[in-house]
């Protein structure tokens, strides 16, 4: 079976669970009590909405082609900093 790639975007939120995202796929978001946890869930959750794509006549493409780089700004424009 041909392998597709896919990237997963995780965020440790205020409450010390972890949001995983999969930005290819669309409403592709879910959750984990650990990074491991959000891992899998992500990868059921993908799963999950690649095959209703596809029963759409939907198709997505995957990331192995996407690269990611990392920019740095002031924080000067956040608004949850500290007073």
């Amino acid at each position: 079976m041909q392998q597709a790639t896919y990237r997963v975007l995780l965020r440790r939120e205020p409450e010390g669970l972890y949001t995983a995202m999969v930005p290819s796929i669309p409403g592709c978001v879910t959750w984990g009590e650990t990074i491991e946890e959000a891992i899998a869930m992500a990868r059921e959750a993908a799963e999950g909405c690649l095959e209703v794509y596809a029963e759409k006549g939907i198709s997505i493409m995957d990331d192995s082609e996407t690269f990611e780089y990392s920019i740095y700004l002031p924080s000067t424009h956040l608004t949850n900093q500290a007073a």
